[in-house]
């Protein structure tokens, strides 16, 4: 009620704040009222939400999905998590929309327009793995600041665009080039335009994978604002800050790239594990590249039930950033003993994969169904939160639903 009253009191005060006209009759207007034009917008209708996904954020919009939710194997824009750091861009011109390739190490900058991507280059198109590096921070204890994301912070939807390898060869690019860095529309929480809320990159083995895009469609339509129309970088497998959205400049570098939310402690992890609530030096923090394997059981919802000597249909979702899931399993003692699951090949490289399992269980009471995925090089998950960190990243311990069976 007081911040109603705030907004009330602050920017009807200031009526050409936002409708750069006086509001007529506001003399009338009934006590405690505040105008349609005023009120805080519904997130659900505004990105196009399922409304049981969660808001975590307003400023900047957080959003994640719950688990069940992500049940689809390619993941649609309702059900897609978002992860802002500033404030949404405005009144975009598509047909105005440019991309300047710069920096350090290009032979000669260029600038194209989004027709231009479209046209002089190649287009592709993959399932991709997006998932933010704090996804699970809420289970970490001492708690991390941020975000208190749970598992419904990753996605993986059909990328359409162009192949940043394929511009960045057009523009050509010096020998001394070791990193990118991408730069956006949005615009900082503070308003200040002279600060860039995000500004990460890659390195340029990255930026140079076949799967690294700059994308225009999802799932075959344009982009959503909330995730990044008309143009984003789109680097799965890694936290999805690597991938920038609303990006107009790319900077080729010839250092690792110095942006905002580059320097520890963001996106970073300690270099060596450290002991719970321990502070950690910056020169002691090391980049988060590829991201952990994880899976997520997509159904049944937590809290399932069941009658005894039906078996019960698990399915879900396992990847490993970089690599390939090479196995999955489950348990419902606890993690004491694990069955394995049927797995499927991705339908690409960092595409996520999908598990399907039928489980029998001995008698009537309450079960916990545990799921592990295990990758390529032989790294499964942990059981419980893995190694403390001082923000909250890289929880990649087993997913946990609830049975009862009666």
């Amino acid at each position: 009620m007081q911040r109603r009253q705030f907004i009330k009191n602050t920017i009807l005060g200031t009526t050409a704040y936002i409708v750069s006209t006086d509001i007529v009759f506001s003399s009338t207007m009934p006590k405690g009222y505040i105008p349609l034009g005023f009120q805080e917008p519904d997130p659900y209708k505004l990105f196009g939400k399922d409304t049981e996904m969660t808001v975590l954020n307003d400023k900047p919009w957080n959003i994640e999905a719950k688990a069940h939710l992500l049940d689809d194997k390619i993941t649609p824009n309702k059900y897609m998590f978002i992860r802002n750091n500033g404030i949404i861009p405005k009144a975009i011109d598509a047909s105005k929309w440019t991309l300047s390739i710069d920096g350090e190490s290009v032979i000669k900058s260029k600038t194209f327009t989004l027709q231009e991507l479209k046209t002089k280059f190649k287009q592709y198109t993959y399932q991709l793995t997006l998932e933010c590096g704090g996804n699970g921070r809420s289970e970490f204890n001492p708690p991390a600041k941020g975000n208190q994301w749970t598992v419904g912070a990753v996605s993986c939807a059909e990328w359409t665009g162009v192949r940043l390898k394929d511009v960045l060869e057009n523009v050509g690019i010096k020998s001394d080039a070791v990193y990118i860095g991408y730069h956006a529309a949005d615009t900082h929480l503070s308003g200040d335009p002279k600060k860039e809320p995000i500004s990460r990159g890659v390195p340029m083995h990255k930026a140079l994978q076949d799967e690294t895009l700059l994308a225009f469609k999802m799932n075959g339509e344009d982009i959503p604002l909330a995730h990044g129309y008309p143009l984003r970088l789109v680097a799965g497998g890694w936290p999805a800050s690597a991938s920038g959205k609303w990006i107009n400049r790319i900077s080729v570098r010839n250092i690792e790239h110095d942006g905002t939310k580059m320097k520890a402690p963001a996106y970073r992890v300690p270099c060596k594990p450290v002991a719970p609530g321990e502070k950690v030096k910056d020169e002691d923090m090391c980049i988060i590249e590829s991201m952990p394997v994880k899976s997520l059981i997509t159904y049944p919802k937590s809290g399932a039930m069941i009658t005894k000597g039906k078996t019960l249909h698990i399915r879900g979702h396992a990847w490993a950033g970089e690599l390939e899931v090479k196995n999955m399993a489950y348990s419902i003692d606890f993690g004491s003993t694990w069955i394995p699951c049927h797995l499927t090949k991705p339908s690409n490289r960092l595409a996520w994969q999908h598990f399907s399992a039928e489980i029998a269980f001995p008698k009537i009471g309450y079960y916990e169904v545990w799921a592990r995925a295990t990758d390529t090089n032989n790294v499964s998950q942990t059981m419980l939160v893995p190694g403390w960190n001082p923000k909250g990243y890289l929880n990649n311990a087993c997913h946990r639903i609830a049975v009862k069976v009666k």
